[in-house]
Parts: structure tokens; C-alpha cells; sequence
């Protein structure tokens, strides 16, 4: 009995141990140069030491928290956070981080499919240079010239990011400008709330449109910030005999960027000049800021839209508020000349005895008639001073 009751305790905090640790346990999909994909339900401490970056450039990619669209580039790794993207980019591998989700799941069909297009291009070339030797400087410079794998990846992300906001985009142009013009030809509580919600729909987008816009604005306007993106070039100048005689030990094998290496030691041709050329990454970075800002302008556009349709439904509103109190002045002033009529009546309706009501019956007649004229005269005088002035349309 008494091993029994010493048991139990035990197995509980085994089970809390066991819960605890799935609670941080995050799925992530690891997709590498040939195209081939893994996946990964760690938590963030094994994606550290996987990939070695910080902390703190892990808890961006914590969808928990609310950081802005970022691309950091560090010593070995391309932290990506762009809206539902969130990824981290190394030089032979892409870490994608909730591989199950809807958004995500095309994004690692995208990154299957390109990927390894480079490769195979490469071992084609390796056939052409086995049966045709004199060919062998011509495929090296090609090599040389070929787009790095951590870009490749990175032109996915942005074209994925890029096409997502520009969807969203015509889906909310789609629903907001028939919705306006229905509300200049009919201006109701339903559609007011209408375009209420599609206003702050754009707006919220026009929020996250912009971020990316700025975080890609950020990058080009900074050569060092584009130059830490260049992974490969990194690996390369830290592997060839210029800079070092070693090969780090945290660098895994890799026949792609072993070939690159080799070549990089045979030509030993890695200037300053060309660790700081941002060329190629200016203009992948450029195509797509083009694209996003394009997708900016288009909300831009439908904003102005939204305030002209605002300003024109606040003219007609000004417009039936002077019309109401034009139907104001000619109430009251009819209000005034009956006043002046119910005068007369009440004053001759007195129950008082006068002399002068005696013998004159036919005086009663005038006096309606002499008071109908004074109250339309009246009228008319107020309504002639009104248009006069301006007060009232002619």
C-alpha cells in the first residue's frame, strides 16, 4: 500500500512534465535546397541551437505578440516576419513556422516547387561540363552569377506577402465602391454602417500594406542592412583561404555550397568592393517594393474615394438641412400672420359689452377682410426681405 501511494505522485508530475512541454511545442517545416521538406514539432530552444540565432530574434516570429512586418538579416540567418509569414532562412535550409495553416500551406508548395530549380539546372551543367571540358570557365562564371539560395527563398516570401495584400486589396475595392455608390444614390442607415465597416477594413489594411512598404523602403535605403542578407557570401569569404583556413565546425556539409566554396578558393577573387555590391539584391528588393507600393497607391486611391463620396454625401446632407430650414421660415412666418388674424378674432370675441358693437353687423366682413389682406401682406413682405438677403432659394 504504502508503494502504491509513493507511485502516484510520480506518475503525476510526469504528466505535467509531459503537458508542459507540448504547451511550448511549436510545428515548423523545414524545406531545403533540393525541395525536400521536414517536419518539425520542437520548441524554440531546439530552433536555436538548430539554426543559432537569439532569442529576441526568435520572439518575432511569436505570433503571440504584436511586432511589425520585419526582415532582420544576422550572421548566418534571415529572420522573416511578414503578416502570416514567419520564417527563418539560413543558406541551405528554410524554417517555416506553422506549416498547417491555410495561408501558409501554399507558401510551402511555392518553396517545394522553386527551390530546387537552381540545382537541377547545375547538375545539367555538370553533364554539359563532363562532355565538354573547354565549356568548364563559362559554367563557373554562371555559377558565380547564380541566384543564392537564401534569395531564392526570400523572393517566394515577398512574391507570397506581396499577392496576398494585392488579393486583399481588390476584394475590398470590389466590395467598396459599389457600396459607395449606392450610398450617393441612397443615403440609409444600412448603408452607412455599410461602408462604415469596409472604411475600417481599409484602414486596418492600409496599416499592414504599409508596414511591409517600410520595412522594404528600410532595407534599400541601406547597403549594410542588404549586405548582411547575403548569406552565401558570407559562408564563402568565412570558408576560402583569404579570410580563413578553416572551415567553421557549425556549418553542416552541403555539396551546393561546397561547390560554391571550392570555386570561391579558386578564383580567390572576394574584394571589399564585391562583399559590399547589393546589386542583385536592390533589384529583387526594388521589384517588389514597386509591387507593394503599387498595391498602396490603389488603397491610397480608394481612400480618396471614400472622403469624396463623404464629402459629397456631407453636401447633400447640408443641402436638405437648408432646404428644412427654408420650409422653417415659411412655417413661422405663417405662423406670425395667423397669429395676427387669431389677434383680431380674439379682440373682437371679447364677451364685453361696448356701444360701438351695436347697430354696426355689417362692419364684420371688413374687418375679415382687411385682416386677410394685412396677414398676406405680411407674408409676403417676409418672404421678399428673406429672398433679398439671400435666405431662401428665388
Amino acid at each position: 500500500m504504502a508503494r502504491e501511494a509513493y507511485l502516484v505522485p510520480v506518475v503525476e508530475a510526469q504528466v505535467a512534465t509531459l503537458k508542459k512541454k507540448t504547451a511550448v511545442t511549436t510545428s515548423w517545416i523545414s524545406i531545403d535546397a533540393k525541395g525536400q521538406s521536414v517536419i518539425l514539432d520542437v520548441d524554440k530552444y531546439a530552433i536555436m541551437r538548430r539554426v543559432q540565432v537569439h532569442a529576441r530574434d526568435l520572439r518575432i516570429l511569436d505570433p503571440m505578440l504584436s511586432y511589425p512586418s520585419t526582415i532582420l538579416g544576422r550572421e548566418k540567418v534571415i529572420v522573416l516576419n511578414l503578416e502570416h509569414i514567419k520564417a527563418i532562412i539560413t543558406a541551405e535550409e528554410v524554417l517555416l513556422r506553422d506549416p498547417y495553416d491555410d495561408n501558409v500551406i501554399p507558401i510551402v508548395a511555392e518553396l517545394k516547387r522553386r527551390l530546387p530549380q537552381d540545382n537541377l539546372t547545375c547538375q545539367d551543367q555538370g553533364e554539359e561540363e563532363e562532355e565538354h571540358p573547354s565549356a568548364r570557365n563559362d559554367m563557373d562564371t554562371e555559377e558565380e552569377n547564380e541566384f543564392p539560395f537564401e534569395f531564392r527563398a526570400l523572393e517566394v516570401a515577398l512574391e507570397a506577402i506581396c499577392s496576398f495584400l494585392d488579393a486583399r486589396t481588390r476584394e475590398l475595392e470590389i466590395d467598396a465602391y459599389p457600396a459607395l455608390d449606392e450610398l450617393t444614390s441612397k443615403i440609409s442607415s444600412r448603408n452607412l454602417d455599410r461602408v462604415r465597416k469596409l472604411k475600417s477594413a481599409m484602414t486596418r489594411l492600409t496599416n499592414r500594406v504599409q508596414k511591409v512598404r517600410d520595412e522594404l523602403e528600410q532595407l534599400l535605403d541601406d547597403d549594410d542592412d542588404m549586405a548582411d542578407l547575403y548569406l552565401s557570401r558570407k559562408l564563402a569569404g568565412a570558408c576560402s583561404p583569404v579570410s580563413s583556413f578553416s572551415v567553421p565546425s557549425w556549418y553542416p556539409p552541403s555539396p551546393t555550397i561546397g561547390s560554391k566554396i571550392s570555386r570561391t578558393s579558386r578564383a580567390s577573387a572576394v574584394t571589399v568592393e564585391e562583399d559590399n555590391d547589393v546589386e542583385e539584391l536592390e533589384m529583387l528588393l526594388e521589384a517588389y517594393f514597386m509591387q507593394i507600393d503599387s498595391t498602396l497607391n490603389k488603397l491610397t486611391t480608394l481612400r480618396e474615394y471614400i472622403d469624396d463620396t463623404e464629402d459629397y454625401i456631407n453636401i447633400q446632407l447640408d443641402n436638405h438641412r437648408n432646404q428644412l430650414i427654408q420650409l422653417e421660415l415659411f412655417v413661422s412666418s405663417g405662423t406670425v400672420c395667423l397669429s395676427i388674424y387669431s389677434l383680431v378674432a380674439a379682440i373682437f370675441g371679447m364677451n364685453i359689452p361696448y356701444t360701438w358693437k351695436e347697430g354696426h353687423e355689417y362692419m364684420f366682413k371688413w374687418v375679415v377682410i382687411l385682416t386677410g389682406l394685412l396677414c398676406t401682406s405680411t407674408f409676403t413682405s417676409i418672404v421678399s426681405y428673406a429672398r433679398h438677403k439671400g435666405l431662401i432659394g428665388s
